[in-house]
């Protein structure tokens, strides 16, 4: 099933998205110096084995960052342009919505949020 939304909403909803994404991978490069920290202070072979499980997650966190924000852009200029093309009642018209873009969205924060999660815990756990 196809869900309509007007442009502006769509418009507004993107923005937001790559916002919290811009940062969320701000906080990645926070976590990356923490982990950093971490390995410095502390080289057991345990804790060594979990801080590259770390980094090999905030890479792969920064990838999907990086995919999504180019596919929303993408999205985004969709619509721009086609308000350029026709900007007659383009504040009352509908499109389908990106659910599939809101959906990889929230799989992410999803995903995010336990990542983040574990590695406090990881950090309470060093110290």
């Amino acid at each position: 099933m196809e869900i309509k939304a007007h442009f502006n909403e769509i418009y507004a909803n993107i923005l937001s998205w790559v916002n919290d994404l811009t940062f969320y991978k701000d906080e990645l490069n926070v976590f990356q110096t923490r982990l950093e920290e971490v390995a410095k202070q502390n080289n057991k072979l345990e804790v060594m084995t979990e801080v590259e499980h770390f980094q090999n997650q905030f890479i792969r966190q920064h990838e999907v960052i990086d995919t999504l924000k180019h596919d929303l852009k993408k999205f985004n200029n969709t619509i721009v342009e086609n308000i350029s093309k026709n900007p007659v009642a383009s504040d009352r018209r509908t499109t389908a919505a990106p659910v599939e873009l809101e959906d990889q969205y929230q799989t992410f924060l999803k995903i995010y949020n336990e990542l983040k999660a574990d590695f406090e815990k990881f950090l309470v756990k060093t110290y």
